[in-house]
C-alpha cells in the first residue's frame, strides 16, 4: 500500500479542526464567570456570557496564501454571517481568525481601523472591480456569488454586521498555539506538560453531545485542577547526606535528645557521633528548598512508616533470642543502622545517613514509643 494521502483525503479537513478546538481551547483559559465556550453553535467557536457585550463569535481559519481582496475566506465569511438563520445580534463581535497575512495590495489592510461607512466602502470598490461577464454568468463562481449576497443584502443589516467584523491576521499555526497553552500550566513540570495537554484536549473532545458542545467555565476548571492534581507532581531532588559526625557543639545542644538517651541506655556512648550527626542531616534535608519539596516530605514520612514497621519485627526477632540485654540490644542497633536501605520513589539507593536519620527521628517521638534496650 502507499504511504501517500490520496487527493480526496479527510487529514487536511481533521487537521482544520482539530486547529478549531485548540483556539477554542485556548478562549477557555479566559473565559469568566457567566462566560462558556461553544463549538459548531453558530459558527467554529462562540464564547457566550451573560450579556451581548460578553459574547463573541470566531470563525477559525487556517489557510498558507495571502488574504487577497477576491480571497474566498473573507467573503464567505461575510456571507454566513449574513445569512437570516445567523443572530448577529447576540454578539457584540465577529471575529475572522486567520493564519493569512494581508495580500500586498489588499484593501482590507486597515479594516480594523476603518468606521463602518469606510467598510462598506472597501467591500464596495472590490465588488466593482468584477467584470460584467463575472456577474452575469449563468453560474457564477462561488466568490462571485458570495460577493454578490453580500452586496445585494439589505443595507441597514449589512452595515450592523460590518461594524461588529473584526479581522484577525497571521494568527498563530498549530505548533504555536500549542506552545501558548503549555504555556499557561503554571506549577506543572516542563516533562509533563505535554500529558496535561492531551488530557484536555480530550476533554475538549469528550464535552460534544449530539444536541450541543458546551464547555462552561466550571467545568473547565474543574477538569484542569483534576489534570494539575495528576501532573503537578515531579521526582523530588533528594539532597546531598555526608555523613559526617556531630561536633562536640552540637553533641551538647542535643544531650537531652530522647533518641540520645535511649542510645546511652544501651551503653553504646560510641556511636552517638555518628547517630546525632544523621538526625541533624535529615532535618536539614526536610528544611530545604528543594524540587518536588512537599513531596519528598511525603515521602519521607511514608518511608520512615516502613522502617518503623521493620524494626518492630527486628526487635521482637531479638527479643525472643535474648540473654544479654546490653549485648542484644547493642545487635540490633548494629543490624538496624548497618542494614542498607530499602529503596523509595525514584531512588533505589538512598543514603544509609537518610535511612538511619529517620530510625533516630522515631526513636525521638514519645508517641511511637521505640526503644533499643531489649529484655527477655
Amino acid at each position: 500500500m502507499r504511504g501517500n494521502q490520496t487527493k480526496n483525503a479527510a487529514l487536511t479537513t481533521t487537521l482544520a479542526f482539530h486547529y478549531q478546538v485548540l483556539i477554542g481551547l485556548e478562549q477557555c483559559f479566559a473565559i469568566r464567570e457567566g462566560q462558556s465556550v461553544w463549538f459548531e453553535r453558530d459558527g467554529d467557536v462562540s464564547l457566550i456570557g451573560e450579556t451581548i457585550e460578553d459574547s463573541t463569535q470566531t470563525e477559525v481559519k487556517k489557510y498558507s496564501d495571502a488574504l487577497t481582496d477576491h480571497h474566498e475566506n473573507f467573503w464567505k465569511t461575510l456571507n454566513n454571517w449574513l445569512e437570516p438563520e445567523f443572530k448577529h445580534e447576540d454578539y457584540s463581535s465577529l471575529v475572522l481568525h486567520t493564519t493569512q497575512e494581508f495580500g500586498a495590495k489588499s484593501s482590507l489592510k486597515n479594516w480594523n481601523q476603518e468606521i463602518v461607512d469606510g467598510r462598506l466602502s472597501i467591500i464596495k470598490a472590490i465588488y466593482a472591480t468584477r467584470t460584467p461577464e463575472e456577474l452575469t454568468a449563468e453560474k457564477p463562481k462561488p466568490i462571485v456569488q458570495y460577493q454578490k449576497n453580500v452586496i445585494v443584502a439589505e443595507e441597514e443589516k449589512l452595515k450592523a454586521v460590518l461594524a461588529k467584523v473584526v479581522l484577525f491576521t497571521q494568527a498563530d499555526d498549530e505548533k504555536s498555539v500549542r506552545e501558548k497553552i503549555q504555556g499557561r500550566l503554571i506549577g506543572i513540570p516542563k516533562a509533563n506538560q505535554l500529558s496535561y495537554l492531551h488530557g484536555i484536549v480530550g476533554f475538549v473532545y469528550e464535552s460534544a453531545d449530539n444536541k450541543q458542545w458546551e464547555i462552561s467555565k466550571r467545568s473547565f476548571y474543574e477538569k484542569c485542577e483534576e489534570l494539575t492534581s495528576v501532573y503537578c507532581r515531579r521526582q523530588f531532588t533528594l539532597p546531598i547526606f555526608s555523613g559526617r559526625e556531630a561536633t562536640e557543639e552540637e553533641l551538647a545542644l542535643h544531650e537531652e535528645k530522647l533518641f540520645v538517651q535511649k542510645i546511652q541506655c544501651i551503653k553504646y556512648e560510641d556511636v552517638i557521633p555518628e547517630a546525632v550527626g544523621n538526625w541533624i542531616e535529615l532535618h536539614n534535608s526536610l528544611n530545604e528548598e528543594l524540587d518536588g519539596a512537599p513531596q519528598f516530605r511525603n515521602t519521607t514520612n511514608q518511608y520512615q512508616s516502613q522502617l518503623v514497621k521493620q524494626f518492630k519485627h527486628k526487635y521482637s526477632k531479638e527479643r525472643r533470642n535474648c540473654v544479654d540485654p546490653i549485648r542484644s540490644s547493642q545487635n540490633l542497633y548494629d543490624d538496624v543502622i548497618g542494614e542498607v536501605p530499602a529503596g523509595i520513589e525514584g531512588y533505589q539507593s538512598p543514603p544509609i545517613e537518610y535511612k538511619n536519620g529517620l530510625i533516630h527521628d522515631a526513636m525521638d517521638d514519645e508517641d511511637l514509643d521505640l526503644q533499643w534496650t531489649v529484655e527477655p
